[in-house]
């Protein structure tokens, strides 16, 4: 938790200032493309206060009403910080670089004045943008440093399968976000510059539309990936098959009955099992053996926090092998 902290807080304080210079920009010469980059950095400094909010209270201890903890809380503020994505800095962008497409205006030319040097106004956009670019490739690093962790425990092949699988929703949603960061000041520097050199505001307003649609590209695919954490997820098959194969051979076992997983938070996953052991095990021994064997698969996964396991001797389970 202290990692996805630290990855937030980057991006939080680089976000932060990031969209105040944007603002400045944007005020100084108009472009669509700036602006759509305003609304995107003010979207990501509220996003990362919603993932610390997230953060804060998913380490609040279990209780009577939530007696497996709250760690859900994480994917509940991270589906918001998506939502918002989406319906604030996408949806404004968008809106604004098609109006901006429709009714063309030029880029201000005027100039802009610091420390008694006098300069172009739109290489306040240019130094904006690059500094920008600077201060994410930080918050890029720290998330990315996040992710390659969680991708190297669970031995994952790369990004792709991290993004489909992880449970770290906080990492994740800073990974993205920051990826996209770049991505859109990338497409405003182009923008500005080439409206700049051809006198032509179409590229500037362009820009600022595809900055948008990209938001709300992403934002759809972070809200689906927390979907699936919020509606009760189990464990990867692989990781769920080791976990089976530790029963399977554990001393007394005949077989299992039934086997469950469930996340409920990130590194907090809840297994259930009905297992069948030999016949006339002693009352005293079945408890050992139950004990040892939750122990054994706490300390094989280190995201399981609660084992239950449930002696069946020999007997179908109604339930049968549903889950097998």
């Amino acid at each position: 938790m202290a990692e996805s902290k630290s990855v937030v807080i980057a991006a939080l304080i680089a976000n932060g200032a990031i969209a105040v210079l944007k603002f400045v920009g944007f005020l100084l010469t108009g472009s669509a493309a700036m602006l759509s980059e305003t609304y995107h950095s003010v979207s990501d400094t509220g996003n990362q206060v919603f993932l610390l909010i997230g953060l804060r209270y998913s380490g609040r201890d279990a209780s009577r009403g939530h007696p497996f903890g709250y760690g859900k809380a994480e994917f509940f503020y991270s589906f918001l910080v998506s939502v918002l994505l989406f319906g604030i800095a996408g949806w404004e962008s968008a809106k604004h670089g098609y109006n901006a497409i429709m009714h063309p205006h030029p880029v201000e030319q005027g100039s802009a004045t610091l420390l008694g040097a006098t300069f172009p106004a739109v290489w306040v956009n240019y130094g904006v943008l690059l500094g920008a670019i600077a201060f994410e490739s930080y918050a890029l690093k720290k998330a990315y440093a996040g992710m390659k962790k969680d991708i190297e425990e669970h031995e994952w092949t790369g990004l792709v399968e991290a993004f489909k699988k992880t449970s770290n929703v906080t990492t994740l949603t800073a990974f993205t976000e920051d990826t996209i960061a770049m991505a859109g000041a990338g497409l405003a520097l182009f923008g500005v510059f080439v409206s700049r050199f051809t006198g032509n505001p179409i590229y500037d307003a362009v820009s600022a539309l595809l900055i948008g649609l990209m938001l709300m590209g992403f934002a759809v695919a972070l809200a689906w990936e927390n979907k699936r954490l919020l509606i009760g997820e189990s464990l990867p098959k692989s990781e769920e098959q080791e976990l089976r194969r530790i029963i399977e051979e554990w001393d007394g076992v005949v077989r299992i009955v039934d086997f469950r997983t469930v996340i409920f938070g990130p590194e907090n996953v809840l297994v259930t099992a009905d297992v069948a052991f030999e016949k006339g095990i002693p009352t005293a021994e079945m408890d050992r053996k139950i004990t040892e064997l939750e122990d054994a698969l706490i300390e094989a996964n280190e995201s399981v926090f609660k084992v239950y396991i449930e002696p069946e001797k020999g007997r179908q389970s109604r339930r049968g092998e549903a889950a097998g």
